[in-house]
């Protein structure tokens, strides 16, 4: 990610971005692996969501990733703009900090290719958009968890949902520091609708981050999978 940070040239941005991805989701997809880890503390981390129209979709795409890391979102608007408080595993969080970074900066890029009639109409497009993406992004973290759990060389005990046991603990563990340090926690009023037009749009962009999986459309893989 500091590389991608660094160079100007976009498709190395773009190339270094997929590769932060793709290492983060191999070598982190079963949390099992992080049982019992040292130094491994409950703890909150701040991301600033900004202010905008597009505000919700990037807590739905940070939400996305947190959930697929045994982590809980929180948010709060203060006078400089939306700020989410993600709780969870140290471990967890610095994973779910790369990997929001990486997935919004590639959203970014797409999004800024999408244009309708007017200025109004782009914005609804684009946030339309954003939330589509979130939503496959979502789903694709469940399709790889799947994969990797399925391809196991020993069975990962899980319970009546498919969840396994370890990551059960886990997420239960995150739940109780959530209720801990915020305590009763408001429920946000729903977003509105997005356009089925964005929507598909942002999906149809989703397929093309790399989380570990075979690159589609002729384009060579990144990495095993």
């Amino acid at each position: 990610m500091d590389k991608a940070a660094a160079t100007s040239n976009t498709h190395e941005a773009d190339a270094f971005s997929r590769k932060a991805a793709e290492l983060i989701a191999r070598h982190r997809i079963d949390p099992d692996a992080l049982v019992g880890a040292p130094c491994d503390e409950l703890a909150v981390r701040e991301i600033a969501l900004g202010r905008g129209a597009y505000v919700r979709a990037r807590l739905a795409l940070l939400m996305a990733v947190a959930e697929a890391h045994e982590s809980r979102v929180v948010f709060a608007s203060t006078p400089t703009g939306t700020v989410a408080f993600v709780a969870g595993h140290t471990s967890d969080l610095d994973l779910v900090e790369v990997m929001y970074t990486s997935l919004h900066a590639q959203a970014a890029a797409r999004m800024a290719l999408e244009r309708r009639a007017t200025s109004a109409a782009t914005q609804r497009h684009r946030r339309s958009f954003l939330f589509g993406y979130a939503d496959r992004v979502a789903k694709a973290f469940d399709e790889v968890r799947s994969a990797a759990q399925a391809g196991s060389p020993t069975p990962i005990p899980v319970d009546g949902t498919g969840r396994s046991l370890a990551r059960l603990a886990r997420v239960q563990s995150v739940e109780e520091f959530v209720g801990q340090r915020f305590g009763r926690v408001r429920t946000a009023r729903s977003s509105a609708g997005a356009e089925l037009g964005g929507w598909s749009a942002g999906s149809a962009a989703a397929e093309q981050a790399d989380l570990g999986r075979r690159r589609v459309e002729g384009r060579r893989s990144l990495g095993p999978g």
